[in-house]
Parts: C-alpha cells; sequence; structure tokens
C-alpha cells in the first residue's frame, strides 16, 4: 500500500493473522504461531477463597484458557497465593491473571503469585482524569513521562525475576487529565496511553507484554486499536492483542456488540486473545468468544479479493460513505433495515410485532414498502440492456465478482448507472471472507466516483438465533463502523429462527456499530469483584423499566473504577459505590450520591422526570 498512513494491517484484501511476538503466560503461551486464547473474568470477591475456585474451575472446564481475578486490596493481593495453591491441588494449572488498578504496591504482591497483572495506564501512575482543563507543556509533559518511567522500570524488573507476564490495557473511560487534556478523548488519546508504556517496555528489553484497548463505544474501540496496531508498526513493535468490548450488555445486545467490534479486528487479523464482557455469569461469556473466533477460521483461504486500495477510506477517523439520496436512502438518510418475508406476504406479517418496524421488505425479485409499494430488483443485464423500466425507481442485485466480469465486458455500465437517479444496490458476497470483499467493492464504487446508495445483503443457514446474531454481526458490523452501507438486509435458510428475530437483528448491528439507534441504548459492565450488588438482576430491572426511552443511553455500572468514564457519552449512569448503595449520574455529572439500591430505579426515572427527558410507555 502506497500511503503508509493507513497502513495498519499487511494486506485489507486478505484473511491473515497478523504475525506478534509470543508471550509466555504460565504454560499457555499467547501470540507467535498460538491459537487464539480466550478468557474470562470472576465476578467472586477474591479474599473468598472457595468461591473464587468453585467459579474458576466452571470457566475452565467450559473451556477459558486464562482467567483474570480482581485485585481490589491487600487481602485480595494476599491471598491469590492461596487461591492458586488450591486451583493447582485440584488438578488446574490454567494461568491467573490480576486486575490491578490505581495501586502499583497491589500489583507488586499479586505478581509473586500469579502468571500475568494487568495494568491500566490511566489510572497506574497517573491519576484517572477528573475532567479538569490544563494545558501542559512540552516541558512539563517530557517531565511526567520521566516519573513514570522512574516508576514503571523497578515494577518491570520484578516481573522479569517473577517470570509474570504484563497487561497494559488502556480503557476509554479512565485516560489521565495529562492524556486527556493533550490528545482529547480520542482513540489517538487511548492508543498513546498505551504508547507511552511500550516505549519504556522496549528500551527495557521487556516483551512479555500484551496490549489492549477497550470501549462501550464499539466504534472508538475499532478505531482506536487500529491506530495504535499502526503506531506500533511503525516502532517495530509485535506485541500480542487482547481484545473486547468493554461494558457490552446482556443478552442479544451483548453479544451483536460484542460481535461486531471484536468481529471488526478479527477479520483484519488483529487479535490473539478475547474475551467477551457480558452483564451475565462469567461460564456464558466462553461459549460465545468461541463461536466468535471458530468463525474466523472459516475465513482461512478464502478466494482472492482486489481493490483499488487508493480509495480506501481513512481507518482511525469516522466519516460515512458519501452518496445521493433516493427516496430514504443515502445521503443524509439513517441506514434502512430491510427484512426478508421468505415466502410469507407482507400481509401476513402486518401488524410488524414490537416497536422496530422495517423501512421495507424483500419477497422474490422485488423490493416492497409498508404501504405495498413494488420496487423491481434487477440483474445487471437487465439494467443494462432493457429500456422499458428506465426512468423507474429499481434495485439491481450483484456481488463484486459478477459485477467485476460484467464491467469488464460491458464498461458502458458506469456511464449509465452515474446518469441513473433512481437505482440502489442490493450488494451480496459469496465469498468465505465476506467482510473484505464488501469492503472492496465499495473502494471500487469509489474510484468510479459512483455515489448510489448501497443495501449490505447476507444469507445465512443457521439454526440457532444465537449463532447467526455472532457470525452476521462479526462479518458485516465492521462495514457500518466504517461508514459503508446505506441499509441491511439478512437472510436465513432456517424455520428455527422468525422473521420477527431476523428484522430485529438487522437494528441490532445497525445500532451496535453506532450507525441506527432504534431502541434504550443501555451501557452495562459485566461486573467483577468489585461489585456489591446483582448487577445482572440489575440490569434486567432497568432495561425492563427504561426499554421505551428509546432517545436515551443508561450506564449501568458496577463500581466507580471506569464507571464514570465508560460513561462518557451516556445521558444517564446508575453506578455502585458501596455495599448495596449506588449514585445517580446526568451525563458525567454525580447528582444523587449513596442511595439505597432499593430505591434507586425509582430515584433514576424521578431524576429523568426532573430533566424533562421521560415519556410515558405507549404500551
Amino acid at each position: 500500500m502506497k500511503d503508509r498512513s493507513f497502513n495498519y494491517i499487511k494486506d485489507l484484501t486478505r484473511y491473515e493473522r497478523q504475525k506478534t511476538w509470543k508471550v509466555n503466560i504460565g504454560d499457555v503461551p499467547v501470540g507467535g504461531d498460538n491459537p487464539i486464547r480466550i478468557q474470562t473474568m470472576t465476578d467472586t470477591s477474591s479474599k473468598d477463597t472457595e468461591a473464587t475456585i468453585e467459579q474458576l474451575v466452571r470457566v475452565i472446564k467450559a473451556g477459558s484458557d486464562y482467567v483474570r481475578v480482581t485485585v481490589k486490596g491487600m487481602l485480595d493481593a494476599e491471598n491469590l497465593r492461596n487461591i492458586k495453591k488450591e486451583l493447582v491441588a485440584r488438578g488446574y494449572n490454567t494461568p491467573l491473571i490480576g486486575d490491578i488498578h490505581f495501586s502499583p504496591k497491589l500489583a507488586e504482591i499479586a505478581a509473586k503469585s500469579i502468571s500475568k497483572v494487568r495494568i491500566n495506564p490511566g489510572n497506574f501512575y497517573d491519576k484517572r482524569a477528573k475532567f479538569k482543563n490544563k494545558i501542559y507543556s512540552d516541558d512539563e509533559y517530557k517531565a511526567e513521562l520521566i516519573k513514570i518511567e522512574e516508576q514503571f522500570v523497578p515494577f518491570l524488573k520484578l516481573l522479569k525475576k517473577t517470570n509474570t507476564a504484563l497487561r497494559i490495557g488502556a480503557n476509554h473511560g479512565s485516560l489521565s487529565d495529562r492524556v486527556m487534556n493533550r490528545f482529547g478523548d480520542t482513540p489517538t488519546g487511548i492508543s498513546e496511553s498505551v504508547m507511552e508504556f511500550l516505549r519504556i517496555c522496549k528500551n527495557q528489553d521487556f516483551n512479555n507484554v500484551v496490549v489492549s484497548i477497550k470501549s462501550s463505544n464499539t466504534r472508538v474501540m475499532v478505531y482506536a486499536v487500529r491506530l495504535l496496531n499502526y503506531k506500533m508498526r511503525l516502532e517495530n513493535m509485535k506485541y500480542p492483542f487482547h481484545l473486547g468490548v468493554t461494558e457490552a450488555g446482556e443478552g442479544e445486545d451483548g453479544r451483536i456488540k460484542s460481535a461486531v467490534g471484536i468481529g471488526a479486528l478479527l477479520g483484519d487479523g488483529i487479535g490473539d486473545t478475547v474475551r467477551v464482557s457480558l452483564t451475565e455469569k462469567p461460564v456464558k461469556e466462553i461459549p460465545i468468544a468461541l463461536k466468535l473466533v471458530n468463525h474466523f477460521k472459516t475465513y482461512e483461504n478464502h478466494e482472492p479479493i482486489s481493490a483499488p486500495l487508493i480509495a480506501q477510506i481513512n481507518p482511525f477517523e469516522y466519516e460515512r460513505r458519501s452518496t445521493r439520496p433516493v427516496l430514504n436512502m443515502g445521503g443524509e438518510h439513517l441506514p434502512v433495515v430491510v427484512a426478508d418475508l421468505g415466502d410469507r406476504s407482507l400481509r401476513e406479517m402486518i401488524p410488524i410485532r414490537g416497536k422496530l418496524v422495517p423501512d421495507y421488505f424483500l419477497s422474490g425479485n422485488k423490493i416492497l414498502d409498508i404501504n405495498a409499494e413494488e420496487y423491481p430488483i434487477m440483474s445487471l443485464e437487465e439494467y443494462l440492456f432493457e429500456s422499458t423500466r428506465w426512468g423507474r425507481m429499481k434495485f439491481i442485485r450483484t456481488n463484486k465478482k459478477e459485477f467485476d466480469r460484467f464491467m469488464d465486458m460491458n464498461p458502458e455500465i458506469i456511464t449509465k448507472m452515474k446518469q441513473t437517479r433512481k437505482t440502489v444496490l442490493i450488494l451480496e458476497s459469496f465469498n468465505r471472507n465476506p467482510m473484505a470483499e464488501l469492503r472492496a467493492f465499495f473502494m471500487a464504487l469509489d474510484t468510479h466516483i459512483w455515489r448510489v446508495p448501497v443495501i449490505i445483503y447476507r444469507r445465512y443457514e443457521e439454526d440457532k438465533l444465537e449463532d447467526l446474531q455472532i457470525k452476521s454481526s462479526a462479518d458485516l458490523g465492521g462495514l457500518f463502523l466504517d461508514g459503508y452501507g446505506d441499509g441491511i438486509c439478512i437472510s436465513n435458510d432456517s424455520d428455527n429462527i422468525t422473521f420477527t428475530e431476523l428484522k430485529d437483528l438487522g437494528f441490532g448491528i445497525l445500532q451496535a456499530s453506532r450507525m441506527r439507534v432504534s431502541k434504550t441504548d443501555f451501557v452495562s459492565c459485566p461486573g467483577c469483584g468489585r461489585t456489591l450488588f446483582d448487577l445482572h438482576d440489575t440490569t434486567l430491572k432497568i432495561k425492563e423499566h427504561f426499554k421505551h426511552l428509546d432517545h436515551l443511553k443508561i450506564g449501568i455500572m458496577g463500581c466507580v473504577v471506569n464507571g464514570p468514564g465508560e460513561m462518557g457519552d451516556v445521558d444517564y449512569g446508575f453506578v455502585g459505590t458501596s455495599k448495596d448503595k449506588v449514585s445517580l449520574y446526568k451525563g458525567l455529572k454525580p447528582v444523587k450520591r449513596h442511595i439505597q439500591h432499593e430505591d434507586a430505579v425509582e430515584e433514576l426515572e424521578q431524576l429523568i422526570r426532573e430533566n424533562g427527558d421521560w415519556k410515558d410507555p405507549t404500551d
């Protein structure tokens, strides 16, 4: 690729896992030629040896290669030795990872007992941002970095001595004021916060490092990881990547959101270990992660794809592909959802169940709107050689391989397409790597400066809804994150998945990729040993109570470690502060502090009412 500014991976047109350095984590290495590792995190108190051991055994049996445990205080850190000893006594030598925030001293103690420690550069030596504006001069900034290095180098020497691996894991919600004020709450800021620590590691010849960047915002997470990968390539660093969407949520929302964010990176060959963060019991995360990782094995040895890389978009900043509007597609319109009627009639399916009403319907060789107005679906040949439909609204269905072959024989099709103002493409892929092939087609369109709106279409044969959610979100979500696509249509050849589930999936992928909000956006963390109330049950109650407020984003956080920061773009937040106590936030500002957990849902409704954002349910 000629333009190095976009060279964040080796090849945009071919699936190939990126080569990284091997990092030893106990007896289970990551990176190098090793398979993508699966991990999760306990939600028990690390002071409770028996409860933690029982949960560790459950997730290990489910297939977790590593397990992270909360290190909240000194007793937690000291008890890691007992947990590890008892786990080995029961026949399990799975590496344990200590999750450290705020306290380097805890990290030093943990490193002596377990295989790896995770630190957060935003709150390890720096103080987490208090969102105060301060202009750091270049000299002041350099002085802060020198302080960090003076503290960090002795810690790296300890890790070398104990043969303990390190994960440098930045969270979007916990950047320091120093980074925030220089780079902002941006992919640049997040990636640079990691690079500052990696440069010290490299100078100290400490390569036993895994890196991660997480956010509840899939777009920020993907762009920041790409940018970090690019920066690492420029500085000859090949540290393995840990991937995850933090605060993904629960149920289908959590699965779709995780598959969209993680899948966009796995599809480009980035990623050596994965954690799917669900607001559910840790054992539920493992099968989702396994399905996601196994799906990308099907991309291997796919049919070659060609693309005019001169038309690649900026992969580090969002910009929606520019198109001319046709009906309510393209231009400034939100992406549409096209629901596949299969062998049903539109009359059979009206009224549509639920609030999510598709914009259009696929029925054989035509598209219908909600009023049963019909628009023909044509092939390339019909479009070019039939004049009877000239001037009528029409859809053209094709795929890249077919289009390339047809255009070579009939180059005049581009001229005709540019002249037509009532045409929308339905674009599909039969390649085992649909993300790369569809992306390559968009590049071709941009090369010809053809601003036609595009409906991204994909057909599956899945019997289980969860499998369909994971595969379709992983295949298509990355395209929407990059601003490609003016609509989505998913078909599935199985009677086990209903029309309602299928059309809701289209809305879910658009919401998870931040292209179209159609229901209340709940941002909820997975919980850990710091959480002092039933997070899953609380999340279900909040979702049920506020699900009709589709104009709002509501955060549900188990503790204050990452809570306020990860809720940076939510309207209201529900954050645990102590045992059975929560604080309620309006944006980043706590407005009701330390209220009883049992009263918090009603208090949150009252807060929303007081700010004029409440509306009564219509159902």
